[in-house]
Parts: C-alpha cells; sequence; structure tokens
C-alpha cells in the first residue's frame, strides 16, 4: 500500500510542473502590474525599480524556475492588487471554500444516494417519477439562476435566511476559521450550499439508480433470492454495496469541480472564498494570484484521485485479493 501511495505521489510531480508552466505561460504576459502597484503617479526610475524588484526584467524561463523555487518553499509571491503575500490569501480563503464545498458534498451524499436507491427499487412508483422529474430540473438549472432564485425566494419574500456573506466565523488555530459554531454564520452557509449541491445530489442519485437496476438484474442477486435471503439485505447488503465504485469516483471528481469552479455561487452569494478571489483576481490580471491558484487546485485533484483509488481498495474486495 505504502509504495502504491508513493507511485501516485511521484506521479503528481509531472502534473504539477505542467500545470505550473501552463499557468504561468497563460498570465506571464496578461495586464501590467507595475502599473497597478504604482498607480497613475510614478516616475520611470520609480518603474524601473519595481521591474527589477519583481523581476519582471529576467527572462521568461529564469522567471518561471523562480516561480517554482518558490513555490516549493510555500512561497507564491506577492499579490498585484492587494499587494499582500499569495499563499496568506489563499490560506485566508481556502476555510471558507472548503467548508462550503463539504457541506455541499454532505448534502448530495446524504440526499441523493437514498434517492437513488428507491428510485432503482420502485421504479413504477409515482413517488420515483416526481424524483426523477426533479432530477432533471436540477440538472438543467444553471448555477447562478438557481442562486439567485433561491434568494429571491428565501431572503427577499420570506426573508428567512441571509442572502450574501458568511456570518460570524471562529478563529482556530492561527489560519483556520469556521461558522459551524454559530447558527447565524450556519443560516448563511444553508442557501450557497443547495445551490452548489444541487446539481452534484441530482448527479448522484441518476448514477445510483442507474447501477442498482444494473445490479438488481446481475446473476447473484437472483442467486440471494433464491437463497432465501431478505430483500432488505439483498438491496443493502449485495446491491448497494457493489454500485458505491463509480458513485466513490463521481462524487470525488465533483467534490474536486465544486472547490475548483465554486467561483460562480460564491460571487452570487459574495461567499468570502477562494473562487470570488479567483475572479477578483482574473478581473485585475494578479498573476501570481492565478498561478497560485491553478497550481493548488492541480494538487487538490491529486490528492482527490489518490483518495478515491484508495477507497476502491476498502469497498471493493476483489482488488484486495488481486494485491
Amino acid at each position: 500500500m505504502f509504495g502504491f501511495i508513493a507511485s501516485r505521489l511521484l506521479q503528481a510531480i509531472p502534473v504539477l510542473l505542467v500545470v505550473g508552466f501552463i499557468a504561468f505561460a497563460l498570465f506571464a504576459y496578461v495586464g501590467d502590474p507595475v502599473n497597478m502597484l504604482l498607480g497613475q503617479d510614478h516616475t520611470e526610475a520609480q518603474r524601473l525599480a519595481l521591474v527589477r524588484q519583481l523581476g519582471l526584467d529576467q527572462p521568461f524561463f529564469v522567471q518561471y524556475g523562480r516561480f517554482l523555487c518558490a513555490a516549493l518553499h510555500g512561497d507564491f509571491g506577492i499579490s498585484y492588487r492587494l499587494a499582500q503575500p499569495v499563499g496568506a490569501l489563499l490560506a485566508e480563503r481556502l476555510p471558507a471554500t472548503l467548508e462550503l464545498a463539504v457541506t455541499a458534498s454532505v448534502l448530495a451524499f446524504a440526499i441523493g444516494v437514498p434517492m437513488g436507491v428507491y428510485t432503482g427499487i420502485h421504479r413504477d412508483t409515482l413517488v420515483s417519477r416526481l424524483f426523477m422529474t426533479g432530477s432533471l430540473v436540477g440538472v438543467s438549472l444553471p448555477t447562478f439562476l438557481l442562486g439567485i432564485l433561491l434568494i429571491l425566494v428565501f431572503s427577499v419574500w420570506l426573508g428567512w435566511l441571509p442572502s450574501f456573506g458568511r456570518g460570524p466565523v471562529v478563529h482556530i488555530g492561527r489560519w483556520w476559521t469556521t461558522g459551524f459554531a454559530s447558527w447565524a454564520a450556519i443560516r448563511c452557509l444553508i442557501l450557497p450550499a443547495i445551490t452548489l449541491g444541487l446539481f452534484q445530489m441530482t448527479l448522484i442519485m441518476r448514477l445510483v439508480r442507474a447501477e442498482m437496476l444494473e445490479v438488481l438484474r446481475a446473476d447473484y442477486i437472483k442467486f440471494a433470492r433464491a437463497r432465501g435471503l431478505t430483500r432488505r439485505s439483498i438491496d443493502f447488503g449485495h446491491a448497494l454495496k457493489n454500485t458505491l465504485v463509480p458513485v466513490i469516483t463521481i462524487i470525488g471528481l465533483q467534490f474536486g469541480g465544486i472547490v475548483a469552479f465554486s467561483l460562480v455561487t460564491e460571487t452570487v452569494f459574495q461567499w468570502p472564498g477562494m473562487g470570488l478571489l479567483l475572479v477578483q483576481s482574473v478581473a485585475a490580471a494578479d498573476i501570481p494570484v492565478l498561478s497560485a491558484y491553478l497550481l493548488l487546485i492541480a494538487l487538490v485533484f491529486v490528492l482527490i484521485n489518490l483518495a478515491v483509488d484508495l477507497l476502491y481498495y476498502a469497498v471493493d474486495p476483489r482488488l484486495r485479493s488481486r494485491r
């Protein structure tokens, strides 16, 4: 097992190098950070001094090499827009994004799997057809439109939930913050979590349903019925367990997608996470933030794929026997 983990981590090194090169190449010649930092009123001497300080007078590959060496030490430079260390900015925004992503994923899994099991077992009932019809709405509705509709109904018309912000948070350690310690922050989390998790929930439900329908027709399920096992044991002890491998794959990839591409939801609800930081950095051509963000997202996907592969061994005994 240790060798498997080590090999996957070694395979991740060239992936991160390529992502870092692409990120740095895409944004290296976009915008003018000198004018952004100095403003309009500056002398030519001040401009040249800042160019030398930032290393922008060096060749491209020299700049890229310096960027990689600094990134290995956790130093991603200074934000052109905010004039703050990029690592500190990402560390400040990361807890909010992870809190939103974990909540949305837990909601999607906790609701999507039971709905998928129910629609797979009772596929001809009225409730099952209503679930399938609602899933089409969840898959088809754009995220920004869903967020605006939720704000209109629950914030403007009913006044039950806040429409923006994260609410009061509690600091844990030096960098980490959480909103789970206060009811006001949890109320702020409900609408963006539903907005971000609805698509994943409907996707999981439809996948679990399709896998359940396929597994229930398998020969070993027929043999289990012939042995006289109870329906509950067959449905949940045999069928559901064998549908988890593709579900784990989807949940892992979707979680990475939630972390990476929650920018629409964070922008609609003004959620102070990395997605909102990315949108603001793109508008300002903040190259260090953009490059560091893409590197961080690549690392997140690498770790998620590793976790998914390890979960395969925990769920599927055939893989453990091959090892």
